[in-house]
């Protein structure tokens, strides 16, 4: 402020004290001529306000006039956009003469309205409720001003003049008539809405514009404009200019002082780098967009990570190799790499989990002693900070991969029980059933649908034959049992199809073979009474030998059904504890819905494997190469899924 005094302020205006009066300011853009503006409309076209045809700004900082006739002080503000050596100092001395002024003419030579002059408006609508608004209550108690607070935003016109273009709100859309029955503020109140900004700290906004096809510029109508915001008192009361030189004052003394001078950016990084962010200090990603596809696909910031217990961002290395100045990664792991798996586990239920420095060896035991064991990070490791990265999981102190190590060797035991059941086998079993089954059961190569329901059997359908008629059935048509003695399967019930369940079985005698009296003989003798059967006992029409083909399909039968039971037994159990011995940077199975690699929808019945580097859900499909995760621990080769084992280097 360059005046120093009320009495100065008064004489450079060349004004009365007790004269009441009003303020006006102007705001708009470098070289769009507002001081030209500024004397058409208030001093008929004297140069009160200086100007030049020069490239330079003519006028810098803000300058003040005193218009008798209007009874008005005029202030001339520096353009936006211009060669400033601080912007936002410029700006914020905007802002001081806004919040003192009754109205603001924003100036515009621009032949469309631009994204600038609405964010100006809007913003400085904010900073004004927000600084402004307690600052100059004070000074209404201070200076006995009888203005209401709601009142104190000024009134805002838009003086807005083209050349080659329309004026807002006439012949807008020549092929949408609808459009130009809005009037110039309403379009106004659209746009500002569309950018986010509702300027609710002016009184008003009002547009006003004029169509310059040859000069000189058409004042008039914003002479007429600005004579009826003076002569409106509804909204700011005159007052005297000892009033306006201590708002000024005091708003110039509150918010002074050094501002960073920063230099507007194009092109931020923002742009251009990644745009993943640090879960626990929130810090960037400083490689480019998309460098997951490239080798180095591992996030990187320089800036110093923060510990959050919640993220357990911490990285152990060995203490002994620092000192000798060397890093080697320390991951807790159920066992040292050269112990076996099963010895492994014999270890680490005796003395719990080990850290294995590369170098080292291991260095640590969690129970190597009854009691007394000291905390790792006090005698043997050091603790770093890495940034906890979205979708990272760090390796915690424990022995988190024992359970799941001890689940997959159960699980090397239910394959091969449950591989009884696969294609693969199932075709080396439907031959062999068809060598034991009965004289009348259809062969197995000739069932392709059920003889009930018709439903074609796939791969995976389970053939099943009806022990009365010897048909091929499904499960659904196959579910009621009967006794079938006329086939040979005694009183117990088996399994029949619906249609012979509802009827009863008429099986012709078969033709008594014919033998030689000499072998009735030899056959007599060799049996024991105890052996010889009354033919009314017998209810076998087929064979008197009670070890014929019937009874070979029953041996058969429990040996399925037993394995069957044995396949169930370990499966059920295996899955109920998964989840529960899930390492801790495992996705749980409940989130998996699709494989993380090719994005296919897991069904019911399909398998979900995780991989041992990343932790994601995957298909068998896309896990079946196998490399050793030392920074998880697994030191032997394990399942990963097909994008960690395409990265190079050790995972």
């Amino acid at each position: 402020l360059q005046v120093h005094t009320v009495e100065d302020f008064i004489a450079k205006l060349s004004c009365h004290g007790d004269t009441s009066m009003k303020v006006v300011s102007i705001f708009g853009n470098t070289g769009d001529g507002k001081s030209h503006t500024l004397n058409h409309v208030f001093f008929c076209g004297k140069e009160v306000f200086g100007t030049s045809p020069s490239q330079l700004s003519c006028t810098v900082g803000v300058w003040a006039a005193y218009d008798e006739g209007d009874r008005v002080i005029v202030l001339d503000t520096e353009g936006l956009l211009g060669m400033s050596g601080n912007h936002n100092q410029r700006t914020r001395l905007l802002l001081k003469v806004l919040a003192i002024s009754d109205i603001v003419i924003y100036r515009t030579r621009a032949e469309r309205l631009h994204t600038d002059m609405f964010t100006f408006l809007g913003d400085a609508s904010d900073a004004y409720l927000k600084h402004f608004t307690k600052e100059l209550k004070d000074a209404t108690e201070r200076c006995h001003m009888d203005v209401p607070l709601c009142s104190l935003g000024p009134a805002v016109i838009i003086f807005h003049e083209t050349q080659h273009t329309h004026l807002l709100g006439v012949l807008q859309n020549e092929s949408n008539p609808s459009e130009n029955l809005k009037s110039p503020d309403e379009i106004l109140k659209e746009r500002f809405a569309n950018i986010g900004r509702i300027p609710h700290a002016f009184s008003s906004i009002k547009y006003l514009g004029t169509r310059t096809e040859t000069p000189p510029t058409n004042f008039r109508g914003l002479k007429q404009a600005v004579k009826e915001c003076l002569v409106d008192s509804s909204v700011r009361l005159s007052r005297s200019p000892t009033i306006i030189y201590k708002a000024l004052m005091l708003l110039n003394e509150k918010f002074s002082g050094d501002i960073e001078r920063t230099i507007p950016n194009t092109f931020p990084d923002e742009y251009f780098t990644c745009q993943a962010s640090c879960l626990s200090c929130k810090a960037r990603c400083q490689k480019s967009m998309n460098h997951e596809n490239d080798e180095s696909s591992a996030h990187h910031s320089d800036v110093r990570c923060q510990y959050q217990a919640q993220f357990d961002n911490r990285i152990f290395t060995c203490r002994a190799c620092y000192e000798r100045g060397k890093q080697n990664l320390v991951v807790p792991k159920m066992c040292s790499s050269n112990d076996s798996s099963w010895l492994g586990f014999a270890k680490y239920a005796w003395s719990g989990y080990v850290l294995e420095c590369p170098g080292c060896g291991v260095i640590y035991r969690s129970r190597q002693y009854w009691f007394g064991n000291e905390d790792p990070v006090k005698t043997v490791v050091r603790t770093e900070l890495r940034h906890a990265w979205p979708g990272q999981v760090f390796a915690k102190l424990d022995g988190g991969h024992a359970a799941r190590r001890f689940l997959d060797h159960i699980s090397y035991v239910t394959d091969a029980v449950s591989s009884l059941g696969t294609p693969s086998s199932q075709a080396v079993t439907n031959w062999i059933t068809d060598k034991i089954a009965p004289d009348y059961w259809v062969p197995n190569s000739e069932i392709t649908a059920c003889q009930v329901c018709r439903q074609i059997f796939s791969d995976g359908k389970t053939k099943h034959h009806c022990r009365a008629c010897g048909g091929g059935v499904c499960d659904a048509c196959s579910t009621n049992k009967k006794p079938v003695p006329e086939r040979g399967w005694g009183e117990e019930p088996v399994r029949v199809c619906d249609h012979c369940f509802g009827k009863t079985l008429t099986v012709e005698a078969q033709p008594q073979p014919t033998c030689d009296l000499s072998d009735l003989s030899d056959a007599l003798e060799e049996e024991t009474p105890q052996e010889i059967v009354r033919p009314e006992d017998d209810h076998s029409l087929y064979s008197e030998n009670p070890f014929g083909p019937v009874a070979a399909r029953k041996v058969t039968e429990v040996v399925q059904s037993a394995v069957g039971v044995l396949k169930t037994a370990i499966v059920y159990p295996k899955g109920f504890i998964t989840d529960a011995a899930r390492p801790g940077y495992w996705v749980p199975d409940s989130q998996i819905l699709v494989c993380n690699c090719c994005q296919t929808e897991f069904k019911g019945s399909d398998t979900k494997h995780h991989c041992r580097a990343c932790g994601m859900g995957v298909c068998s499909n896309c896990s079946e190469s196998r490399r050793p995760v030392a920074s998880r621990g697994w030191d032997h080769p394990v399942r990963v899924c097909d994008q960690c084992a395409a990265k190079k280097g050790q995972l």
